[in-house]
């Protein structure tokens, strides 16, 4: 990527993923952000690429590979595991999607085409993903990153918990 076409950064905001907001305004304004840079980087959208990053979107949380190429199997997509991981590879390599490593998923970004360090909250009951800002050049990894002449170029955090609406059943 040019220094020109970088995605902008985030400006500070809530998480999103566990509070109340209209979701399908949540959802076109994700693919509308993600077609945009793919015209705009000459990255092919494909229609399979397209049905896995629409799945992600509609759950704010993740979904497994498999989970994802039953889903594609029912739609007509195919059934080898291959359509799924090299959809979810695209997606991933470009921005659109995160992997969250402790559930070994993917869950849809909340900021595409937007240059961040996201944070993960994941709901231990049922699995719900919201996605924070972190910015850990600036917190104490920073510092001791800095202290060891080690330059951060990408990190992941995921912390483990209830989401509210597992809080107000439990």
């Amino acid at each position: 990527m040019t220094s020109d076409a970088r995605p902008a950064p985030v400006k500070d905001s809530a998480p999103v993923g566990f509070q109340e907001h209209d979701h399908q305004t949540c959802v076109e304004t994700a693919l509308a952000s993600v077609e945009a840079r793919c015209s705009t980087e000459g990255l092919r959208l494909t229609p399979v690429r397209r049905k896995v990053l629409e799945m992600l979107l509609q759950e704010h949380r993740a979904l497994g590979a498999y989970a994802i190429l039953d889903r594609l199997r029912a739609e007509g997509f195919g059934s080898q595991p291959p359509v799924a991981y090299r959809a979810l590879d695209f997606l991933v390599q470009n921005g659109f999607v995160h992997k969250i490593e402790r559930l070994n998923a993917f869950v849809a970004c909340s900021h595409p085409g937007q240059s961040h360090s996201p944070a993960f909250m994941i709901c231990r009951k049922c699995d719900a993903v919201a996605e924070a800002q972190s910015a850990p050049a600036k917190g104490v990894l920073g510092a001791a990153a800095r202290a060891a002449g080690f330059e951060i170029e990408r990190t992941v955090v995921e912390a483990e918990g209830l989401c509210p609406d597992c809080t107000e059943k439990a």
